[in-house]
């Protein structure tokens, strides 16, 4: 399998740490508000190359952290005089939901960053000691980025290429004001009441050039300093991998946004306490551009699901959410796509015709009146050869676009055989199951749609006959009649090429 890695800039044959499990961590929300379409692409993404390493592999673990404290979290709870714990939980309720709508699978470790105070301590103290990290002026400590060789690895990003040394106490910035991070951020007044009283090993007040200081007056006993502190954001994804995972990962994911900082601090102070490479690979999916234009809500193009659903309230939610899943995973996961309505608009005309094809099959099987039996030589090879085809598309860097394609032209194989009643009932019932095994990775088809059509009451049924015999007898009259009552029941016809059928409105 090849997958390219961000560290590289390179594919690269995928292998993993050990063979009998493969260890995956993404970032995940940091929930002061509802999930985005740039977020959830992302987390489609991260889904998709995780059920691929499951399809291929089995033996795959997966941890998420929750981002419930960090500037933004604070700011925007304290502003709706909620609790953090309240205001991030509420955030953090929706966001699942969003995933399971979008048949994106929940990581196996789920931990929220207020989990995980303990292991931030442990990691700082390990740098402070190493003099990997210092305390400043302003009681904050932060990472000494000069202290690390290898920074800048990720992101391209060379030391004397950039501008002159800051110290960065915010959570977010851009390589214009680089310079050492804040991993545990002095307590302000307005964090309210969300801090911390943890205990670090300073033997020393240090500047970023090394310079040792004297301790302030806060100093306790034995070198150790308790002080109303709060985590900086950075530290957190560190924190939660070694409590999952310690020391090393396979795979670690997230959009290229977060490559610099990010990412790029995760390796520094993991590496500066481990001494091991953190993560082997590094995936990271594209930008999403909404209508040719940048994501902005100043623009009116930024959308949550909730904003989809009010514009498409009149569609099925079922055809609706995978609409959305099939837009996202049309282009190649490196590339930015260009979101748009249009293209949600298109896509449900598309799941629909899938939906449609499913249930084509399910009436060939259920209908008794298959004359062939047996499974062809020839239809027997053509499912082996589609399934190595579609192995050999996914092992090459999780290829959905060409996944796709080759699904289609097996949905367009299936309705054409059906349609013209050149399948065996059992072939039939092979390619129904076929379906089932690539959506185990692709995630757009919904087979409850099945089990809704077993549910249809035999009366029904029997005037769903009736109105096709007075049709096939042109007798219009009363097969306007017979369709009428079976709207006042709840129930539409549906007329296909391959027949009719009724379905539950």
């Amino acid at each position: 399998m090849q997958i390219f890695n961000t560290k590289t800039r390179e594919k690269e044959e995928f292998k993993p740490l050990k063979g009998d499990k493969i260890k995956i961590y993404y970032c995940g929300p940091t929930v002061y508000n509802y999930a985005h379409i740039w977020n959830l692409k992302t987390f489609v993404f991260e889904d998709v190359v995780v059920k691929t390493l499951r399809f291929l592999w089995e033996k795959v673990e997966t941890t998420m952290n929750i981002t419930d404290v960090d500037d933004k979290t604070i700011r925007d709870s304290i502003n709706a005089w909620e609790s953090l714990k309240n205001f991030t939980e509420k955030y953090t309720k929706t966001f699942f939901e969003d995933l399971e709508k979008l048949n994106v699978e929940k990581a196996d470790n789920i931990i929220p960053v207020t989990e995980v105070i303990p292991e931030m301590v442990r990691l700082i103290n390990t740098m402070l000691r190493r003099k990997k990290a210092y305390i400043s002026d302003d009681g904050s400590i932060y990472f000494k980025v000069s202290s690390f060789e290898r920074y800048g690895q990720l992101s391209g990003l060379k030391l004397e290429d950039l501008k002159n040394w800051v110290r960065i106490d915010n959570d977010e910035y851009t390589k214009d004001n680089f310079g050492d991070f804040v991993l545990w951020k002095a307590y302000k007044d307005e964090d309210w009441e969300n801090f911390w009283e943890e205990k670090f090993e300073v033997p020393h007040l240090a500047s970023p050039e090394g310079e040792e200081q004297k301790l302030p007056i806060l100093q306790e006993k034995a070198g150790v300093r308790t002080i109303k502190w709060r985590p900086g954001w950075h530290i957190e994804c560190s924190a939660c991998n070694m409590k999952a995972f310690w020391p090393q990962i396979d795979i670690h994911m997230w959009g290229e946004d977060l490559i610099f900082p990010h990412h790029e601090n995760e390796i520094a102070q993991t590496e500066s306490c481990t001494r091991k490479e953190f993560a082997k690979y590094w995936l990271h999916s594209g930008h999403i551009m909404v209508d040719g234009k940048k994501m902005s809500k100043s623009l009116w193009n930024f959308y949550t699901l909730e904003d989809l659903e009010e514009k498409f309230s009149s569609e099925n939610k079922s055809v609706l959410y995978r609409a959305i899943r099939l837009s996202f995973i049309w282009w190649k996961y490196r590339d930015s796509i260009n979101f748009s309505l249009d293209l949600v608009e298109k896509n449900i005309t598309t799941i629909n015709k899938i939906d449609e094809t499913i249930k084509n099959i399910n009436l060939a099987i259920n209908s008794g009146e298959k004359k062939l039996m047996g499974i062809s030589k020839e239809f027997s090879n053509m499912i082996q050869e589609h399934m190595q085809e579609f192995v050999r598309i996914l092992e090459d860097d999780f290829n959905t676009p060409e996944a796709l394609s080759l699904f289609f032209g097996l949905n367009k194989f299936a309705n054409t055989n059906i349609r013209e009643d050149l399948l065996s009932l059992e072939e039939i019932k092979s390619l129904l199951n076929f379906y089932r095994t690539l959506n185990e990775v692709l995630g757009i088809m919904d087979f409850k749609i099945l089990e809704e059509s077993k549910e249809i009451p035999k009366d029904i049924l029997e005037k769903l006959e009736q109105r096709n015999n007075a049709k096939s007898e042109k007798n219009f009259e009363l097969a306007d009649k017979l369709r009428d009552e079976l709207l006042e029941g709840w129930y539409k016809i549906v007329d296909t090429r391959e027949g009719s059928r009724v379905e539950r409105i």
